[in-house]
């Protein structure tokens, strides 16, 4: 290992010691310009105070290192703060530098360069490097913009995508609410229109169906059901209530009976079902009315004079202890009679039923002499105006016309 130390008095003598000891050792013109402005930086509080500056430099030809240290009189010490080489220790008045750097070589032989030609070298590289770096910085900002142009490409490409898929499953989603609702019925002398309103955008139907027929001696016969739960599953077990109903009500069974006789033929098949059900036939020659009920909010009855009365009729729902309807409420509809069946959405979206009931009077009442196929839609949006317990709604109106 070689060992060589210096005292320098001025920034030029620290600044030519350095520059010289780095040309022995090889180092790039760039790292030695960047070494030898620190040295000159770090010391030169100390130079300028008149005070001298050791320097020292040791090779070690084992690990192929130049160790460079500084060392600078006074109590203020070295100046390290932000300078263009960091230092890798500084202890005391100490700095030192380690650098990799070849063996020590003599080439005075060939005549060294003076200060200004180094000094030119070391610029050349410093402004090489620099433009290396401009260059690397330019490709890479082209990169990024075409990496961005590309992103945003995708981006264009996924949302529209994303249009695609949620325009299909719009379709979907539609499509399938067809195919749960039953087809238009027509009955000489009643109107009918209904309006279905899932609890989330997400799913098309929920628990929440109807189903309406005309039984063979005339009468309609209604279904509301109210399946528990939310999404496809309810609305399984929702399916699977109407269409045990439709086949009791065809068979020719008592309304009274129905919702019993559901219980018993779904509960082999699937013991969790539980849903609300209220049951209505009407006469359309006579305007004669009859609920069966299990569990289900009450029909509204309004007259065309305005006077409105919920119609209660006592039973128990499907899937609940001891289910099914006590002796069927009887009513008889007149012209321009207005009734409204409709699931717990409708009315316990601020989650008062109390409250929701003397709302739906209220909105009944305003939309009485309005088209039937836009009465239960717009009592819907009525009710909704403020929604704290989002549910699936279905409202179904039914208006006698004597026709």
């Amino acid at each position: 290992m070689t060992k060589r130390n210096l005292t320098c008095a001025t920034t030029a003598a620290l600044s030519r010691a350095v520059r010289a000891l780095a040309r022995e050792h090889a180092l790039d013109p760039a790292v030695r310009a960047r070494l030898v402005l620190s040295a000159a930086e770090a010391a030169g509080a100390a130079l300028r105070d008149g005070g001298g500056t050791d320097l020292e430099w040791r090779y070690d030809p084992g690990e192929g290192l130049l160790t460079v240290v500084l060392r600078t009189p006074g109590e203020a010490g070295p100046a390290v703060a932000d300078l263009t080489m960091a230092p890798d220790a500084v202890t005391g008045g100490e700095v030192v530098w380690r650098l990799p750097a070849s063996p020590p070589s003599d080439d005075t032989a060939d005549g060294a360069p003076d200060e200004d030609a180094l000094a030119v070298e070391e610029l050349r590289a410093i402004v090489a490097a620099a433009d290396a770096l401009t260059s690397e910085h330019r490709r890479l900002k082209d990169e990024l913009a075409e990496t961005n142009s590309g992103v945003l490409a995708l981006y264009v490409q996924l949302d529209e995508r994303d249009k695609q898929l949620r325009t299909a499953h719009g379709q979907t989603l539609r499509e399938l609410e067809d195919a749960l609702r039953p087809p238009p019925i027509k009955a000489d002398g009643l109107e009918l229109a209904v309006h279905y309103e899932p609890a989330g955008t997400d799913a098309p139907t929920g628990g929440d169906l109807y189903d309406w027929f005309v039984l063979p001696d005339g009468t309609v016969h209604i279904t509301i059901v109210d399946a528990l739960g939310h999404g496809v599953t309810s609305t399984r077990s929702a399916l699977n209530v109407t269409h045990a109903v439709r086949t009791l009500a065809l068979e020719g069974h008592r309304l009274e009976s129905i919702v019993a006789r559901t219980d018993e033929i779904l509960r082999p098949f699937d013991r969790s079902v539980m849903a609300t059900v209220l049951l209505a036939r009407i006469d359309p020659a006579s305007g004669e009315l009859w609920l069966a009920n299990g569990s289900h909010p009450p029909a509204l009855l309004l007259r065309r004079d305005g006077t409105a009365r919920y119609l209660e009729a006592r039973g128990r729902g499907i899937g609940f202890p001891l289910p099914g309807s006590e002796t069927p409420l009887t009513e008889r509809l007149a012209t321009g009679d207005l009734l409204l069946l409709y699931t717990d959405g409708l009315t316990e979206s601020r989650r008062d039923p109390i409250e929701g009931e003397k709302r739906l009077i209220e909105a009944a009442h305003k939309h009485l002499q309005s088209p039937i196929e836009e009465v239960p839609g717009a009592i819907a949006e009525d009710m909704h105006t403020v929604i704290l317990h989002p549910d699936d709604t279905l409202a179904l109106a039914v208006r006698l016309t004597g026709q």
